[in-house]
């Protein structure tokens, strides 16, 4: 099993930047790939960005890549998703997520995870 908690999420301005973290535990050396998904009020969850753990790979929506950046840290076992130049429609509730499934399975589709977060509010205001 593994665990995971977000941090990070808040209320910020149009233009401004938020750093999520993805504090993973527990069983993380079976972990393959991680990502960040959100869901806005009323919407399915949508893919955001994803990174492999062997080789840090990393992938990115169009609608947020050059604005948003996936990192993580593997000493501390910390997924971060930092997010500069926000926009209103980036309004959400962020979850991360991780997979144990091998590499061919891919890291986008949400059937794919196992473990997901609680998720943390992303609120921008115009």
């Amino acid at each position: 099993q593994v665990q995971l908690v977000e941090s990070g999420g808040g209320s910020v301005q149009s233009g401004g930047s938020l750093r999520l973290s993805c504090a993973a535990s527990g069983a993380t050396y079976s972990v393959n790939c991680m990502a960040w998904f959100r869901q806005a009020p009323g919407k399915e969850r949508d893919w955001v960005a994803s990174i492999y753990t062997a080789g840090s790979s990393t992938y990115y929506a169009d609608s947020v890549r050059g604005r948003l950046t996936i990192s993580r840290d593997a000493t501390k076992n910390i997924l971060y998703l930092q997010m500069i130049s926000l926009k209103p429609e980036d309004t959400a509730t962020y979850y991360c997520a991780a997979s144990g499934r091998p590499r061919w399975a891919g890291c986008r589709d949400p059937t794919v995870f196992g473990y997901w977060g609680q998720g943390t509010q992303v609120t921008v205001s115009s």
